[in-house]
């Protein structure tokens, strides 16, 4: 029997911190051993709340030089915020599949923009949906809430698609 590796990194949201205070809630996450930041964008339109974008990420990137800054863009147009992101000093960009009828090539752009690779599913779609990308991108992300709203309630049949995920990505581990 091969035994299979697996890293586990600690990237909180800071979803529901007080965004008049992102640096510090920022810095004492990362101080209490997080290994990266991630930093929910919503636009309004894909989910019903709006939060920030590029601008206070590059003022966050000023402050905390060091961080990785992974976002989950809940945005309607994923290729829309690509180039602002990366210029603002996003490390990873995990876009929606729901939000594009190209996953390859907002995940092209991404990658020409300098940035890891993350895709987003929400929970009402099957899971089946983002396995032909999985070797495109560097992350998954299985929603166990319906996007756009923290506190909300685990959902814990989602972890089905966690193990769905976990399976299918044997076959593209070089």
């Amino acid at each position: 029997m091969e035994s299979e590796s697996v890293k586990c990194k600690i990237g909180p949201s800071i979803l529901n911190a007080d965004l008049a205070e992102i640096y510090s809630e920022s810095k004492r996450l990362l101080d209490s051993g997080a290994d990266y930041l991630h930093l929910d964008v919503m636009d309004g339109h894909f989910v019903p709340n709006l939060t920030f974008g590029h601008p206070v990420v590059k003022c966050l990137r000023k402050k905390i030089p060091e961080a990785f800054f992974d976002m989950h863009m809940m945005v309607a147009d994923p290729l829309k915020w690509v180039e602002p992101m990366a210029d603002a000093g996003a490390q990873q960009y995990t876009f929606h599949i729901e939000a594009t009828s190209d996953p390859l090539d907002v995940i092209r752009k991404i990658r020409e923009a300098g940035m890891k690779v993350g895709v987003g599913l929400k929970p009402g779609t099957p899971v089946e949906v983002v396995v032909p990308y999985i070797e495109h991108v560097d992350l998954v992300l299985i929603m166990t809430v319906e996007p756009g709203f923290g506190g909300q309630k685990f959902m814990e049949n989602m972890m089905s698609k966690v193990k769905c995920i976990f399976l299918n990505k044997r076959h593209f581990i070089k």
